[in-house]
């Protein structure tokens, strides 16, 4: 009997050390209530700004995700100039992303009919040489293409060699425009 009882003692010790292992620390109630008043929740630990969805670009224009969020364009549509400007941009959608690239291509369909408008290379100042970030078109149809409610539209481009295809939304607080819808 002395055997059976040495050996629930041993096991009843390792049992109660294997509970004190899993006590909470003091003070640790305190900082969890006051991550938890602060706002925060348990995936803290990560950087938020690895999924962070932008809105609009840095130009206040409409953006289109290429890729599975590896970089994003811009839509920047001026009225008042005419013209319809295509951004490049990083994943993040806050720097410029110069290509080598002469132009990129807006795929459009309209009335159930496909039709393709190429945006030359307008480099910006700060754009290294032989690269762009900035493709402009003062093509009137392609303006009125992409105000059309229920417009079709895709840009084409290629980046580091890679082909990438987003699609343009439409949306009529992208842009200012002259007349009403």
């Amino acid at each position: 009997m002395r055997f059976h009882t040495t050996k629930m003692m041993i096991a009843a010790t390792a049992l109660s050390f294997g509970f004190m292992g899993c006590a909470p620390q003091p003070g640790a109630e305190e900082t969890a209530k006051t991550e938890t008043e602060a706002g925060h929740d348990d995936h803290d630990g990560h950087d938020h700004g690895d999924h962070a969805h932008p809105s609009e670009g840095p130009h206040h224009g409409g953006l289109i995700e290429l890729g599975n969020e590896e970089y994003h364009a811009e839509l920047v549509h001026d009225d008042a100039a005419g013209t319809v400007t295509i951004y490049v941009l990083n994943a993040a959608a806050t720097e410029a992303v110069p290509i080598e690239a002469t132009e990129v291509t807006i795929n459009a369909k309209h009335d159930g009919t496909p039709e393709q408008f190429k945006l030359a290379a307008t480099p910006d100042e700060n754009d290294p040489e032989g690269k762009s970030s900035k493709f402009v078109s003062s093509d009137a149809e392609l303006a009125a293409h992409l105000d059309e409610e229920g417009a079709e539209a895709t840009l084409v481009l290629m980046i580091n060699g890679k082909s990438f295809r987003g699609t343009i939304a439409h949306d009529h607080d992208d842009h200012d425009h002259d007349h009403a819808h």
